[in-house]
Formats: structure tokens, C-alpha cells, sequence
């Protein structure tokens, strides 16, 4: 009998299947999880525009979190979209209850077109809620520009910013370079060290749903248990090879293709005997 391990992602749902919860289940699973999920938003949104945003109640986000907690736990959890300060004490709460293991929080505030996903007001709840419990925060720069208050202009700004946002009580911040120029440099800062991560620039405008994407692989490769910095190196591949092969779908940014090393050498070692 084979088994695959558990991984949860919290967070909303994109319709058009690029970002959200949509693009962290192909995520995980492409990683070779057994990926779970608790919708916290319900989003009408494609490649160019958000068109309404429904959020989900707490109650029920609740019991879909007890539902996978009971049953089938985690070796990691992904959160996204938490759109207002309800939904992020609710999920806050649940973390510490079930004393989840390998929290990766991406802390969603815009979509790929530019439209809220986080009522800007509520940063600061955002920061004293939510951000406590992230092992790893992976905040892009506009997002860490609005959590630190600092301009970003360079590495050094990253720099200053991941410094700046895991003083703020998570254990680490991971501070992506997507929005600058030339190669594409993350920056992590665990608390003692800093630490870059970085691949060519893709020249391409179909990015939907990198974020979910990357933050996805991150908590699938601790998941299956990398070594951190090794699970992040390996999420950066990932996203990057996804980013390479995106799809040209939709009017607007298209989507990422999270199956196309899949797609192009199948599962490597996978025997269909066992």
C-alpha cells in the first residue's frame, strides 16, 4: 500500500484556475504531496480582472481546518487570500490549536492585475494576527513595502525589508525579487543570517498565480522533508520552470504551467507496481 504526504493550503479560490487554491493543489501535487484545502474567499477572476470577492464564513472556515486536522494532518501548511480580520483570528487560531507544522504564509494583498485580494486597512491586523506564525513569510516587494514601511529600490532594500518584517515575530521572511530588474533574487532572513536565492529572469507577462505557486512548493518540499533552505531552492526551480513554460491563456497574464516537467518526463522512478 502507498501513501502520499499531507499537505494544506488555506487560502481563496481562483476560478480561472492560475492562482489561489487552484494553483496551490497542482502545485503540491506536482511536488508529489497529497494536497488538501480550506477555501477562505471565493473569487471571481481571471487573467485581467477581479470581478467580486466573496468570503467564506468563519465558522465554516473553521470546521473545514477541524475537518483536515482530525482526519488527515498536514506535514505542511500553505496560507493565502486572508481578506479581513476575522478570517486571519480564525486561521490564527486554528495554527496554534492543532500546532500546525511548517507554516508558509504568503501574504496576499494584490492580484496579478493589480486588484485587492486584503482590505488595505488591514495591515496591521495582518502583521499582529497573522505573521507571528509563519515559519516563512514570502512576501513579493509591493507586499513588503506595505508590511515594513520601507521603499525598496535594490537588494539592499530587500535586505532591509526581510530584516525589518521577521522582527516583526515569524521566524523567517523571504522577501521576492519578481518586481525588480535583472535576475530574479529572493531574499531570506532567518533571524541570524541572510540568505539569496536566484534564477534568470523569464521574459514573459503570464506570471498569474507565481506567488501561490512558489509559496505552494515551499511548503510541499518542507512537506517532504528538505532542509529549509534546501525546500526553497528546490520551490525556486520549480516556479522558474514554470514561469518558463507558462501558458498563453486568457487576455491578460496568463497562468504558470505547473505540470510541464511532469508533462515532459513523467514521474522519475515512480514504479506502478507498488
Amino acid at each position: 500500500m502507498s501513501t502520499l504526504t499531507p499537505v494544506l493550503s488555506i487560502a481563496g479560490s481562483d476560478c480561472s484556475g492560475g492562482a489561489g487554491i487552484q494553483a496551490d493543489l497542482k502545485t503540491m501535487s506536482a511536488n508529489g504531496c497529497f494536497a488538501m484545502s480550506v477555501i477562505t474567499s471565493v473569487v471571481a477572476e481571471n487573467t485581467s480582472t477581479v470581478i467580486s470577492v466573496l468570503d467564506v464564513e468563519s465558522k465554516i472556515i473553521a470546521d473545514q481546518i477541524d475537518a483536515v486536522f482530525q482526519d488527515i494532518r498536514p506535514a505542511a501548511v500553505k496560507v493565502g487570500m486572508l481578506d479581513n480580520p476575522d478570517i486571519m483570528q480564525v486561521v490564527a487560531d486554528k495554527l496554534v490549536e492543532y500546532q500546525a507544522d511548517n507554516v508558509v504564509i504568503d501574504p496576499v494583498m494584490y492580484a496579478k492585475n493589480g486588484a485587492p485580494l486584503m482590505d488595505p486597512n488591514c495591515i496591521d491586523s495582518l502583521i499582529k494576527i497573522v505573521i507571528p506564525h509563519a515559519d516563512v513569510l514570502t512576501p513579493n516587494i509591493p507586499e513588503a513595502e506595505c508590511i515594513s514601511g520601507l521603499k525598496i529600490t535594490d537588494l539592499e532594500g530587500q535586505k532591509a525589508a526581510a530584516k525589518a518584517i521577521q522582527e516583526m515575530g515569524c521566524t523567517s521572511a523571504l522577501v521576492k525579487g519578481g518586481h525588480a530588474t535583472g535576475d530574479a533574487i529572493d531574499v531570506l532572513y532567518d533571524g541570524k543570517d541572510f540568505y539569496e536565492f536566484s534564477a534568470k529572469r523569464i521574459d514573459t507577462k503570464n506570471t498569474h498565480g507565481t506567488g501561490c505557486t512558489y509559496s505552494s512548493a515551499i511548503a510541499a518540499n518542507l512537506a517532504l522533508g528538505y532542509p529549509f533552505h534546501e525546500a526553497i531552492g528546490r520551490a525556486k526551480q520549480y516556479v522558474t520552470m514554470a514561469i518558463e513554460h507558462s501558458l498563453e491563456l486568457g487576455k491578460g497574464n496568463g497562468p504558470t504551467n505547473h505540470f510541464w516537467d511532469l508533462y515532459a518526463h513523467g514521474l522519475a522512478g515512480f514504479d506502478a507496481t507498488k
